[in-house]
């Protein structure tokens, strides 16, 4: 398994911008380093993020943050060709050409103001994706400096070893929570653990927080029961029951809520008993786990 250094909660920045608080540069600023002095020193980013306005707006708060580029890391994805008055493009797709996955790459660097990512993500599959072209950009990124690591995101096993025919993965992106069980149950944790790729979760409460639904329902009573008995909230419950996973998840927290990043690494600690984890998936699925 793959030892990274990116800290072992990371800050999901897609609500920072324009598509969420609309952070200014100081909120920006004072938001890096509550991360930082929470232990939490990864921001994931994408292209896209506000209308690929984002990464640019971060980059500039970085500048000004005077913060240590190699006390932090950064993670950002391409490939999305993402409808928005900042493109030309008239219907959303997939563009994994070598020249635009380099292209996207050197964006990325100008907009948050760094000289390298620490990983580089294709954002979602395609149908065209051609190995070949990927290898190569991802191999010359790599020769240049500009990525120290790649991976993939929301990718299956099968279209995770298409592109490991020609380049390593190291690093997975996908949604998963107790409400969002698919990766534990078709096979996809399994295989990112066979062959050493790091899963990272976003949306790790699920939905948790977002619905009434009955399942939802169910999940929210029983973590909070086992929250009273830890005496934490239960936030925290839903990133511990990720964290205990063998895979060694990764959750991607995407709150701008001071207190709750200070509270985020908490969940590391808590050592969940084998019958209360196994206890939120019998409340996810509604039955006896099977």
């Amino acid at each position: 398994m793959n030892t990274p250094p990116f800290s072992r909660i990371i800050a999901g920045t897609m609500t920072w911008g324009v598509w969420g608080k609309n952070l200014n540069e100081r909120q920006m600023i004072d938001l890096m380093h509550c991360c930082l002095e929470n232990g939490i020193s990864t921001f994931d980013h994408a292209d896209i993020y506000g209308g690929y306005t984002t990464e640019a707006a971060f980059g500039t708060a970085f500048t000004s943050s005077n913060i240590d580029r190699e006390t932090i890391q950064l993670i950002s994805k391409c490939g999305i060709q993402h409808l928005s008055n900042n493109r030309d493009n008239t219907v959303k797709h997939y563009d994994y050409s070598k020249k635009y996955i380099i292209w996207s790459a050197e964006q990325s660097l100008r907009n948050l103001q760094t000289e390298y990512l620490d990983l580089l993500l294709l954002h979602r599959p395609s149908p065209l994706m051609q190995t070949d072209e990927i290898a190569e950009a991802v191999i010359y990124l790599k020769k240049e400096g500009m990525i120290r690591d790649f991976g993939v995101s929301n990718f299956t096993t099968s279209q995770t070893d298409l592109i490991r025919m020609k380049t390593a993965v190291n690093f997975n992106q996908i949604q998963f929570s107790v409400t969002d069980l698919d990766a534990m149950l078709d096979g996809g944790l399994d295989h990112m653990q066979l062959h050493n790729i790091r899963p990272m979760a976003w949306n790790p409460l699920g939905s948790v927080f977002r619905n009434d639904q009955e399942k939802s329902m169910r999940v929210s009573a029983q973590a909070t029961r086992i929250a009273a008995k830890h005496n934490v909230s239960l936030d925290l419950i839903l990133l511990a029951w990720i964290v205990k996973h063998p895979a060694q998840i990764i959750p991607v927290c995407g709150t701008t809520d001071v207190d709750r990043i200070s509270k985020l690494m908490q969940a590391t600690k808590i050592e969940l008993s084998l019958e209360d984890w196994f206890s939120l998936w019998e409340a996810s699925i509604g039955n006896k786990v099977p």
